[in-house]
């Protein structure tokens, strides 16, 4: 019987963040995260106690269970042609379903295929762009790849800037935190300032109002 893959959901739409920020994208995104349930009962014993998605099911746009196949039809079809195909794999943590037959199978489809991952699990060497988010204490099973995307700040010591430094990313983006009753944006844009390595991620589509 052929793999089903669990999608919380997928649409098109524009990256928000990060050094691809801007750009057309298909959003695949899976059921299911190694740090957090998704439940809010859960949140506050959660490794990721700050996550603002819903990953839970598969009953968001397009969502459902799908074989390799599908999966790839689907994101075809949310493409409207031209330009350069980009689909983002994303969740939850993607790479507890995303293996290395659909990626080839969406890049057989024309498209370059990036993960949006906590970094606790291991990155196929297939994908075509590697985006990385550490989150506090959670050990990291990837030293590089294209963008490393920090959250900021995070109390923990092991989840300040200066502990990832070392790492072989091409791009070290901070984040700020998306906290009620707070606002992280200065703080992170003092530390980027002070310590130039370092560029700001703003979450572009929340400011357009878009997905």
């Amino acid at each position: 019987m052929p793999r089903s893959y669990k999608v919380k959901e997928s649409f098109y739409t524009l990256q928000g963040e990060g050094a691809q920020a801007g750009r057309a994208a298909v959003f695949l995104r899976f059921t299911g995260c190694n740090l957090w349930s998704g439940r809010e009962e859960d949140r506050h014993a959660a490794v990721c106690s700050f996550c603002d998605t819903d990953f839970i099911g598969t009953d968001g746009v397009n969502g459902g269970r799908y074989t390799q196949v599908q999966c790839v039809d689907l994101v075809r079809s949310l493409w409207p042609g031209g330009g350069r195909p980009y689909v983002v794999c994303t969740g939850g943590e993607p790479l507890l379903q995303l293996d290395v037959p659909l990626i080839t199978a969406l890049q057989s489809a024309g498209f370059e295929v990036a993960v949006e991952t906590n970094g606790t699990l291991p990155v196929p060497p297939e994908i075509n762009w590697v985006c990385v988010s550490p989150k506090a204490t959670a050990p990291l099973a990837v030293s590089g790849g294209d963008e490393l995307k920090l959250v900021y700040p995070q109390p923990e010591p092991t989840a300040q800037p200066s502990a990832f430094e070392h790492l072989a990313f091409t791009h070290f983006f901070l984040q700020p935190k998306d906290e009620a009753g707070r606002d992280n944006t200065p703080a992170t844009v003092a530390y980027c300032m002070a310590h130039p390595r370092w560029r700001v991620s703003l979450q572009t589509h929340k400011i357009m109002g878009i997905e």
